[in-house]
């Protein structure tokens, strides 16, 4: 039986935020639209990185596919430039297109030039296939809903079967949307925040880990799970106030894969595994006749610790994603129940209780 006294163990040493979620890193906001009707069991998630026109003024950015099986939009402009210049949506694999169209319609309202005496804008979306609860065929997220999203997004907001997380699955239970953060101290001095929000649908029951507890043997069991090959995908995306440039922001990305890892993935075949990572200290005007910021980058000798909030805050976002999902139920009578609902006597032994 679940039980909501089991709260969730706490992995790594460094102390988190004080949400211990993505909007720790100042700046930052996310805002759902759930859609949750019969079959229908799908949505969008979106991740502001600050309150301002993000197509006006640009924050430094780069990502790493660490397994490519994906059908994200934008990734390419990021890799070759660097910034991101539309906020960071998430969604499910066949409404791609039609978020990528909204994001770059509210560009256009917003600077009416765009595309014309202005560049394009390059739209950023990212999916993951929730084909398993949710009738995928049916495309029903729209420009409403992303809109709806985006004006919702805030410092707080929900976790589990909520947003692009909706119709999720990872081990065999129910996913979707988790996140966390990290208080990373420098030697020079310093200290930084690392968030991480991840859209959690991989992973084969009998994998999972948790918090070092290998739980997937009996997880598997209790679910009568074959032993089929991981499906699914993993998006995971990082925020954090160091100011980085492109190139260490690449490397901070890959190191999200240690976090994922930890918790039993092998990015297997048919697993999208995409992680970005982007900083808030900076912004770079999109108008060339406004000044380049002029910023003292982190010296790279001291970003290990920066490295460590990243594996940390991946590993307990997909942690946080598990637990506060709740059971649901979509198409054709197919259900993924929570985590805690099969497994809260085995969590309970090595997870921390309320109060």
């Amino acid at each position: 039986m679940r039980s909501d006294a089991i709260l969730p163990p706490r992995v790594g040493a460094l102390q988190p935020g004080p949400c211990n979620a993505i909007t720790d890193v100042a700046g930052v906001t996310v805002g759902h639209t759930t859609i949750a009707d019969g079959p229908i069991q799908t949505g969008v998630t979106v991740i502001r990185p600050h309150g301002g026109d993000v197509y006006r003024d640009r924050v430094p950015a780069a990502a790493t596919v660490l397994n490519g099986f994906g059908k994200s939009i934008g990734l390419m402009q990021v890799d070759e430039l660097g910034v991101l210049e539309a906020p960071i949506a998430l969604t499910n694999t066949f409404c791609v297109g039609a978020i990528a169209q909204a994001q770059i319609r509210q560009c256009v309202a917003a600077n009416p030039q765009c595309g014309r005496r202005l560049p394009t804008v390059n739209p950023l979306v990212f999916e993951c296939n929730d084909g398993y609860l949710n009738d995928i065929q049916a495309m029903l997220v729209s420009e409403e809903h992303y809109l709806a999203a985006l004006a919702a997004a805030g410092p707080g907001f929900a976790q589990g079967a909520v947003g692009a997380g909706r119709g999720m699955s990872s081990f065999g239970v129910k996913g979707g949307i988790g996140s966390a953060s990290r208080i990373a101290p420098i030697a020079n001095g310093a200290e930084y925040r690392v968030g991480a929000l991840v859209l959690s649908n991989f992973g084969r029951p009998a994998q999972l880990t948790l918090a070092g507890h290998a739980i997937g043997p009996m997880l598997a069991e209790r679910l009568a799970a074959a032993g089929e090959p991981e499906k699914g995908s993993i998006i995971l995306i990082l925020a954090t106030d160091a100011p980085l440039d492109a190139r260490q922001l690449r490397r901070l990305s890959l190191r999200a894969g240690a976090g994922l890892a930890r918790t039993g993935s092998v990015f297997g075949h048919g697993s999208g595994d995409i992680a970005l990572a982007f900083s808030t200290a900076y912004t770079v005007p999109q108008d060339s006749s406004r000044p380049m910021p002029q910023i003292a980058m982190l010296h790279d000798a001291l970003v290990d610790p920066l490295f460590q909030a990243v594996a940390d805050s991946a590993e307990q976002a997909i942690i946080h994603a598990l637990w506060h999902a709740e059971t649901v139920e979509g198409r054709d009578g197919h259900s993924r129940r929570a985590l805690l609902d099969v497994m809260a006597d085995r969590i309970s032994q090595f997870s921390e209780q309320a109060p």
